[in-house]
């Protein structure tokens, strides 16, 4: 059975069921001579891509990853502010742990489009995160304490595939638990790239690593831990006028020093128009 978790590594796993999703129909970007276009760009689902919201358009989002007896899910929005260079957007956590269930810790979100994609340059738009201490402790699902993400996620597409890589960071700072000794701070890192391939301009078949490192404590000290995820997928978009609906799937596989773990994530987007 997979282990629970403690309540600062459940920042990585319930941010990733929402934000590392992007905009179905964000930027354009570049279409190699003689390829047909990505009809879906937002077409990772572990792994964050460089695509904002274009102006008036903003989208819904919400994931769910089931394990053995617990799950995870968050919804988020994701606005231009007020325009594509600009994005604002909010992640809200929730989820079911063997210690109870409720809401997690919030993150509000900025996002600034540094590069578009081109025949040469990948889209680049790094994003900076609040996490808010609105999770309990008690349940797992909470940290505490009022927190940062930074991620630095790259996009390019090469002919009928897409490549996607994310770098990034969370910081939580020294705090002291309730009817427990202070709470070391924790520098937790993510490296993650995932391959989409377009088996149709509407469906994506994809294949994603996402490499963790966390920071810890316990009797015998500090120590850092490190979880890799491998995780095979697929992705359908259905374009109604103006709105686009994406539905995905995926089958991740965690591997840590307590062995292997299985997994199934959903994903379910609604991307429409909020002005003409």
């Amino acid at each position: 059975m997979m282990r629970v978790v403690k309540p600062f590594r459940l920042v990585w796993p319930l941010a990733l069921v929402l934000f590392l999703s992007r905009p179905c129909s964000g930027q354009t970007p570049a279409v190699p001579a003689g390829n047909e276009p990505f009809g879906i760009t937002d077409n990772s689902i572990l792994v964050e891509e460089a695509f904002n919201q274009e102006p008036g358009i903003f989208q819904n989002i919400f994931n769910l990853r089931l394990f053995r007896h617990q799950w995870v899910a968050s919804f988020t929005q994701e606005w231009p502010a007020p325009g594509i260079r600009h994005q604002l957007s909010y992640t809200l956590p929730f989820g079911n742990l063997d210690d109870g269930t409720g809401i997690g810790d919030v993150l509000i979100n900025y996002r600034l489009q540094v590069t578009s994609e081109s025949a040469r340059t990948p889209a680049f738009a790094p994003r900076l995160s609040v996490i808010l201490p609105t999770g309990s402790t008690k349940t797992g699902l909470g940290s505490g304490v009022v927190g940062w993400q930074v991620l630095l996620p790259f996009s390019k597409r090469a002919g009928n595939l897409y490549f996607h890589w994310d770098a990034g960071l969370t910081y939580l700072p020294a705090h002291t638990p309730e009817q427990s000794a202070e709470e070391p701070s924790a520098l937790n890192t993510l490296i993650a790239g995932s391959g989409i391939w377009r088996a149709s301009s509407t469906l994506n078949l994809l294949f994603e690593i996402v490499l963790e490192s966390f920071e810890e404590s316990d009797p015998s000290g500090r120590r850092r831990t490190h979880d890799l995820t491998l995780s095979p997928g697929l992705r359908k978009a259905w374009n109604r006028g103006d709105k686009q609906v994406v539905a995905g799937v995926a089958f991740p596989v965690l591997i840590d020093s307590d062995g292997t773990h299985n997994s199934i994530f959903g994903y379910f987007s609604y991307e429409l128009p909020f002005k003409k």
